[in-house]
């Protein structure tokens, strides 16, 4: 079993927020200078628009990019794209992954369960061992018994 790492700890993954943002900024400079060199039957509204649209575009890359789960002494913070989430410890009962899900998914004490965007399953083993650390803050800190099946399981 993992040690539970010191807190505060915070988990976010790194090759979505490289694309994310790479790729942001490539769209932004490529419809800026599209806006700047495009064929004159273009007007500075249709201009505007395409950096508009490239700006909102980035935006939500942005928000792709800024998804996380962080722990402290009091609970869990999960940031995923469009919704931050505050839980106390008690109410998360487990926290799980089987093969094929994009991230894992934190059972809660309601009944309900969330997903914690903030650790990405495409950083196979980086994920691994991201969320062998949760759960074993979470048998520390909270209700959980013991560890459940990792994931891939």
């Amino acid at each position: 079993m993992t040690d539970a790492p010191a807190l505060p700890v915070v988990w976010r993954p790194r090759t979505t927020r490289i694309v994310a943002y790479a790729t942001a900024g490539v769209v932004v400079l490529g419809m800026v200078v599209l806006a700047v060199v495009v064929a004159p039957q273009f007007k500075l509204f249709d201009r505007v628009l395409m950096v508009l649209f490239a700006l909102g575009a980035a935006w939500v890359l942005h928000m792709l990019a800024r998804c996380r789960v962080a722990a402290d002494a009091s609970g869990l913070t999960v940031v995923n794209a469009f919704r931050t989430r505050r839980l106390e410890w008690p109410e998360v009962v487990d926290a799980d992954m089987t093969v094929g899900e994009p991230w894992p998914t934190l059972d809660l004490a309601d009944g309900t369960s969330l997903g914690a965007m903030g650790l990405n399953g495409a950083e196979r083993d980086r994920c691994a061992g991201q969320l062998a650390e949760l759960r074993a803050l979470l048998v520390r800190h909270g209700e959980t018994t013991g560890p459940g099946p990792g994931p891939g399981a």
